[in-house]
């Protein structure tokens, strides 16, 4: 509704083949993870490796959940396993990890990061294609950086419509130059990564360089 000329089409993570796109800005929203041992040799089907591929290249914006862990990015969980899709995006052109604040943050109000969220962890690569976007459950019910995920892939969408010309990777960068820092209480990079995202100055300039 407030992206009216996107069209949306929903996978499930178990479809196979490679995930096609159109012509135009393309978004993919992944509020998924897969899990493995470090270091694990991952043979990738077609679907994921077609998404990799894309982030990679600058072909789609990626919006990652970061997951639900409570750990850093790309470390193993308590249970030992890594999100491995995570690993595979990292430094990839067009790639989003979103995490979750408990709610939307304001200057006067600034907001916790949720308890349940990954953070960005110490790796400034991660650190700089990392977002966090409040996640408000007891509104709605929902909690989980999954929730965190659709929110970011709507704000590009957004960019999208009024920056037509511009590609992936710069509506992916748009949204992490644009972050706020003053609206999260005790900002730091290796939990916020570039801070929380701002639909209003993503879309204040003129043009996208």
């Amino acid at each position: 509704m407030i992206a009216p000329a996107a069209r949306f089409r929903a996978d499930d993570f178990n479809t196979s083949g490679q995930v096609a796109l159109n012509r135009g800005l393309n978004v993919l929203n992944l509020s998924y993870g897969m899990y493995a041992t470090p270091n694990a040799a991952i043979r990738w089907g077609s679907q994921e490796q077609s998404i990799i591929n894309y982030a990679t290249n600058g072909n789609a914006v990626i919006s990652k959940a970061a997951g639900n862990d409570a750990v850093a990015v790309n470390t193993a969980n308590s249970a030992g396993v890594v999100d491995a899709l995570n690993v595979a995006l990292r430094g990839t052109k067009s790639a989003i990890y979103v995490g979750a604040l408990s709610r939307n943050g304001t200057t006067a109000s600034p907001a916790q990061m949720a308890s349940y969220s990954n953070i960005a962890g110490a790796d400034t690569t991660v650190q700089n294609q990392f977002l966090v976007v409040g996640v408000e459950g007891n509104k709605t019910g929902l909690y989980g950086t999954s929730f965190a995920a659709p929110i970011i892939s709507g704000y590009a969408a957004i960019v999208g419509s009024k920056f037509t010309a511009a590609n992936s990777t710069q509506i992916a960068n748009q949204l992490l130059n644009t972050a706020r820092k003053d609206t999260i209480a005790n900002y730091n990079a290796q939990v916020h990564g570039r801070g929380e995202a701002s639909i209003t100055r993503a879309l204040s300039p003129v043009s996208i360089k």
